[in-house]
């Protein structure tokens, strides 16, 4: 038996346990074999991984340290008798030794694979051995497999109405916030709209990744519903609530491996609407040289795709198309797009005219699902809540009620601005490459990282003139954004 102690690191989203080398009864060969260990108490287990200390000072004799995820995961306080003993390999394994040998996998399989999954039962890279395999090949079926397995793990929210709204978009197209000008808009009409998002996977900032700059976003589940009875809306992280927790868990491998294929983005997203007690959904696949999304016909491909699964598990979707040819509004990264986002609910006269119209436009798709707004009023609607003020009084409201942010977010102070090479209109804006440079920079992990857009398609430029400003919160950051973007500064001038 082990004494717990915890153990102040971030091993997320793994489960780390600590030993000391000597002195517990084990020999050296013994710990290799223990490289995954179930810890057990009175009353909970957990599967971690195993590492081994020289050091006393971190765990001594009789201790077993438990890094912050797998202590809180546990559940019991510090001090309390565990045991441990060799973990057995998830026999959902086998089905993805099958999926990489390109089988077929069955409703079972699926649900098996994902149960393991959001119970940490998968190493990162058994993780990313199932993804590579899936992104190679999956069927319809198997998509509705995963959206309904991922569904069903974990927390499911239910809201006592017959109409729960809610807008995803896709991703792809950088300072795209239009979630957070969408919900106080919809909570001003009177419609319920529980938005949660995951962070960013493979951009500079997620809804929840700005929403956190203003407020806090991390909701237990009891003050999101109480947050939601008060104000109509939130605007959470949906991690926190354990809403779909192995896509969590999916996105954390799917992020470093850049991996966002059709059939997981939509078992992503339609399998945390449905936990989150969504009935409408309006769907936003921007369509872009540079986007996620191509092609027209690759669109289409998509919006079938969602409407299927969506068809199958009883959503109501809308899926709309739209242009996705260059960045939304100015601000690329947490700060700038909170900028953004509420000079268009303040109703700036500068505020970014793109990003205002296309949050009005989706604003007005959702309304339209209310049976008490005339057919095709949705938009007018949504333009009256934005113009008169009241969805920036929702807006602030949701604020208050989810948390003001105690830390006054900046732009970050190390800044680099990228010139124009010669004079002439701006062409095009590379979505990817900015995206990729504002990353470099630090986002979304430091808040003031990103870029700040100067020029946009069809403006003048002359030679020597800013097109975008670079910010970073160290000059590492700055200095690999800087040379990014000295090999390709993403924009095409034509004369």
């Amino acid at each position: 038996m082990f004494r717990i102690r915890k153990i102040a690191i971030d091993t997320y989203p793994e489960n780390t346990a600590f030993l000391l080398r000597s002195g517990n009864g084990y020999g050296v060969e013994q710990f290799k074999a223990l490289r995954k260990i179930e810890v057990t108490a009175d009353r909970s287990a957990i599967l971690a991984t195993l590492a081994i200390t020289d050091d006393p000072g971190i765990v001594g004799q009789g201790e077993i340290g438990l890094g912050e995820q797998a202590f809180r995961r546990l559940g019991q306080p510090e001090g309390s008798l565990v045991s441990i003993a060799q973990a057995k390999p998830p026999v959902s394994l086998e089905a993805v030794r099958r999926k990489i040998g390109g089988d077929v996998l069955s409703d079972s399989e699926i649900s098996a694979i994902i149960s393991d999954i959001a119970t940490y039962r998968y190493s990162p890279m058994e993780i990313g051995a199932f993804l590579v395999a899936c992104a190679g090949f999956m069927t319809t079926q198997e998509t509705l497999s995963l959206t309904k397995a991922m569904a069903d793990v974990g927390n499911r929210l239910h809201w006592h109405s017959p109409l729960v709204v809610d807008k995803h978009c896709i991703g792809g197209i950088p300072g795209n916030r239009t979630s957070m000008i969408i919900v106080p808009i919809v909570a001003a009409h009177g419609l319920i709209m529980p938005k949660t998002s995951s962070r960013a996977i493979t951009s500079p900032s997620g809804t929840a990744d700005t929403m956190e700059v203003l407020a806090n976003v991390d909701l237990s589940v009891e003050r999101l519903r109480s947050i939601v009875a008060s104000e109509n809306a939130v605007l959470a992280w949906g991690g926190r609530v354990n809403l779909s927790p192995a896509d969590d868990v999916l996105i954390s491998v799917e992020r470093p491996l850049r991996i966002d294929t059709f059939e997981q983005m939509v078992a992503s997203i339609l399998s945390k609407k449905i936990a989150a007690g969504s009935t409408h959904l309006v769907i936003d696949i921007p369509v872009g040289p540079t986007a996620k999304v191509r092609s027209q016909s690759e669109a289409v491909r998509l919006r079938k795709l969602f409407e299927y699964v969506a068809g199958k598990i009883g959503l109501m979707i809308d899926v709309v198309i739209t242009d996705g040819s260059q960045p939304i509004g100015r601000g690329i990264g947490p700060v700038l797009e909170a900028r953004d986002v509420m000079a268009v609910l303040r109703n700036d006269a500068d505020a970014p005219g793109d990003l205002r119209e296309r949050a009005l436009m989706l604003a007005g798709r959702v309304l339209d699902f209310d049976p008490a707004v005339e057919g095709g009023r949705g938009y007018a609607r949504a333009l009256d809540l934005l113009a008169s003020g009241k969805a920036l009084a929702a807006m602030e409201r949701l604020i208050e009620a989810q948390g003001r942010q105690a830390i006054v977010f900046n732009a970050g102070p190390f800044k680099h601005e990228v010139l124009a090479s010669a004079d002439g209109a701006v062409a095009a804006i590379d979505c990817h490459l900015m995206a990729r440079i504002a990353r470099l920079a630090g986002a979304p992990m430091d808040k003031g990282a990103g870029i700040d857009l100067l020029r946009k398609v069809g403006e003048q430029v002359r030679r020597g003139e800013p097109l975008y400003r670079i910010h970073a919160q160290s000059e590492t950051g700055l200095g690999f954004a800087r040379e990014l973007a000295a090999g390709d500064p993403g924009y095409r001038i034509a004369p």
